[in-house]
């Protein structure tokens, strides 16, 4: 371990949890948005708040790595962190013009693609980091920071839940940014010395992609769509048919994140006797089945709600990271390409259920019913998956790593939305 490694391990573990945070305040203040004496947003216009993000994000994850080869890993990570910054401070700002929204949407699109920017450029350099600081245990170090990044999704909405209580939601934004300010100074004081792929090192196999690399394309898509509806719409579909109050709706945000961290964990865990393929084509279908409860919840059963939520984030979990792990496997003569390519797709999944699901409701569709619709692409996620994921057998491998992250012996391991 290098000089000063173990201090370096501990911010990297720090920015994970703060990068969480970050990620999932905009669906976490869900019900800010859309409040008529707050924002007042549309469902459409809440949706489209995300397109930006996404855009952002897909660029950033796929030029990260030669933006690393060029300007180091260091100043990758920095720049991640000082976009996550701005986004911030553009919410806060925006709260001063919330009343007029031809000032405050536009402030919000320009936050969220800062966002997208800084999970982009961020996320998958902690990760090389992780794995850098611990080469003799790889694998439990992005285990441990991919957990704390899943807390920090999990403890967002909580925050939310905190400071309206107090009479000022901002108030999640405003530790935000002192929290990256605190680790963008701290940070730029470290060495934060990797190891970075030059592009095309790897034989990633220029443009040319194998057909087989479409099956995972297509899962993450899928799987981007059943995150995103869960992640995004489950507090506006608490508040609105559920009758759960704005607590009660964070909780639910909050229950479904957590409960995709502690199934990284667990199927972690239980890596040693049950086949990560048996994992993988089981998830897909356990999310079918929180669909179709959320679809079927009778009005003010908010209880309810809660733990559909949570058994969806159990279904959520493991899936992500898998595609990839088993992408590296099956496509190595583009190893070094997969992690980026398909975190790209799931970008995209999460930006059609983002500000798909607006478009659908004017159409007629009621959220619940567009939660049943998602049913659908579970239901082909759980079909690719015996694809994805043949019944050969696998080398054990946590299923916590996290998307987009590239590994320092040259290969990408797995990030929330």
């Amino acid at each position: 371990m290098a000089v000063g490694s173990r201090t370096e391990s501990a911010v990297v573990n720090v920015a994970g949890l703060v990068q969480g945070i970050v990620l999932v305040t905009f669906p976490a203040a869900s019900t800010i948005f859309t409040e008529k004496s707050e924002y007042g947003l549309s469902s459409t216009q809440y949706g489209l708040m995300f397109l930006p993000q996404v855009v952002t994000a897909i660029t950033a994850s796929l030029l990260g790595e030669g933006l690393a080869a060029r300007i180091t890993m260091k100043r990758v990570y920095l720049l991640g962190l000082g976009s996550s910054t701005v986004s911030m401070c553009l919410l806060i700002a925006s709260t001063g013009v919330k009343s007029n929204q031809s000032a405050a949407y536009p402030l919000l699109l320009v936050a969220t693609a800062f966002l997208g920017a800084g999970f982009g450029l961020a996320v998958p350099v902690l990760n090389t980091y992780a794995a850098a600081f611990h080469p003799a245990g790889v694998d439990r170090a992005v285990l441990v920071l991919n957990a704390l990044l899943g807390l920090g999704t999990a403890l967002a909405p909580v925050f939310v839940a905190v400071f309206v209580g107090l009479g000022f939601w901002w108030g999640l934004p405003v530790m935000s940014v002192i929290l990256l300010v605190v680790l963008l100074l701290f940070s730029a004081r470290l060495p934060l010395r990797g190891e970075v792929q030059a592009p095309g090192a790897a034989g990633s196999g220029g443009s040319h992609r194998p057909r087989r690399f479409w099956f995972f394309a297509a899962f993450a898509v899928l799987y981007g769509i059943c995150e995103t509806m869960n992640g995004n719409w489950s507090q506006l579909d608490m508040t609105t048919r559920l009758g759960a109050s704005a607590t009660q709706a964070s909780f639910a945000l909050a229950a479904f994140w957590g409960m995709v961290t502690i199934g990284r964990i667990l199927f972690a865990a239980l890596g040693r006797w049950v086949p990560e393929q048996v994992t993988y084509r089981i998830l897909p279908f356990v999310l079918v089945a929180t669909f179709l409860l959320v679809w079927r919840l009778p009005s003010h059963a908010a209880g309810a709600g809660i733990a559909v939520f949570a058994l969806a984030g159990l279904g959520c979990s493991a899936l992500l990271p898998l595609t990839i792990s088993f992408g590296e496997k099956d496509l190595a003569a583009m190893s070094a390409a997969v992690a980026g390519g398909v975190i790209a797709f799931y970008q995209l999944g999460y930006g059609i259920a983002a500000f798909g699901v607006g478009p659908l409701q004017r159409a007629g569709l009621s959220l619940s019913a567009i939660f049943g619709c998602a049913a659908v692409a579970a239901g082909a996620m759980g079909v690719l998956s015996f694809v994805v994921a043949p019944g050969r057998p696998r080398s054990a491998r946590p299923a916590t790593e996290q998307a987009g992250s590239p590994r320092p012996s040259g290969h990408n391991g797995p990030q929330g939305q």
